[in-house]
């Protein structure tokens, strides 16, 4: 199988190989592989429904392309949204900044008069 269709089982259960899941989806595996995959599908229902909806998928070229256009969808909208969380920091930190200089400025105009009146 192609290495691009792995990167789709990259952050799956280390308890089984990708390439075990990929070489099940061929049909390429013993009787006893097989069967030890079916049964961690069993026991996982997540994985046993993506690695469904990946045998369903009839033209493997397709798959290629739609594998790669959905990492790619992926890491676009992963950057997007860590660029909002940025910017939300920094707007945050903005009212911070100036309620402190606004507090430090009353500080000082307060101690210039409370100078002023003990001066007079």
């Amino acid at each position: 199988m192609n290495k691009q269709l792995l990167n789709i089982l990259a952050n799956s259960n280390k308890d089984i190989d990708n390439q075990l899941l990929m070489d099940y989806i061929s049909g390429r595996l013993s009787h006893t592989d097989q069967h030890a995959v079916e049964e961690w599908l069993g026991q996982n229902e997540f994985a046993a429904d993506a690695l469904e909806g990946l045998q369903e998928f009839g033209n493997k070229e397709q798959l290629q392309e739609l594998v790669t256009q959905l990492n790619q969808d992926l890491k676009k909208f992963l950057q997007q949204k860590k660029q909002k969380r940025e910017e939300r920091k920094w707007k945050g930190n903005l009212w911070v900044l100036l309620a402190v200089i606004l507090l430090l400025a009353l500080v000082v105009i307060a101690f210039v008069v409370l100078r002023m009146l003990h001066t007079q």
